[in-house]
């Protein structure tokens, strides 16, 4: 039985390994820093998000990418990392950032129609000087909201 759970468990996280790889990523900037983003483009990855996940290295974050501006919600259920969340318009104008503790239901949302969300390691955007009305750069190169 033990061999069975542990083969199974090896699968299931062989499995999850895949689908993280498979997730399309894109370089942002903010201001002079570069960010490695993983983008969440479709309705099952804006989901899933950066749940159950126990690590981000320093600039890698995730792009949500929203098929029309509206005022979005955020929250952290299943997810272990502290965040803060960036709210951007359709140029890429920060308009808000929240931060966001793990594994709460809180709602953290976009005080403006925003068209994207940049979660990124808690008091990165703070650390880096980044804030509203700033850009980030790089969406152009986002895939299409599906």
């Amino acid at each position: 039985m033990f061999r069975l759970t542990r083969v199974a468990g090896v699968a299931l996280s062989l499995l999850a390994a895949t689908a993280l790889a498979q997730m399309p990523s894109i370089a942002l900037t903010a201001s002079f820093h570069r960010i490695e983003a993983e983008v969440a483009a479709d309705q099952a990855s804006r989901m899933e998000g950066l749940m159950h996940r126990k690590s981000l290295a320093p600039n890698q974050g995730m792009l949500f990418v929203f098929p029309r501006p509206d005022r979005y919600c955020m929250w952290m259920r299943n997810t272990f990392l502290p965040l803060s969340v960036a709210f951007l318009d359709d140029e890429g104008k920060i308009l808000n950032i929240e931060d966001m503790k793990p594994q709460t239901e809180d709602n953290h949302c976009a005080g403006a129609p925003a068209r994207f969300a940049l979660e990124m390691n808690r008091g990165w955007f703070a650390d880096k000087g980044i804030k509203p009305g700033q850009r980030i750069g790089g969406l152009e190169k986002s895939p299409r909201p599906q």
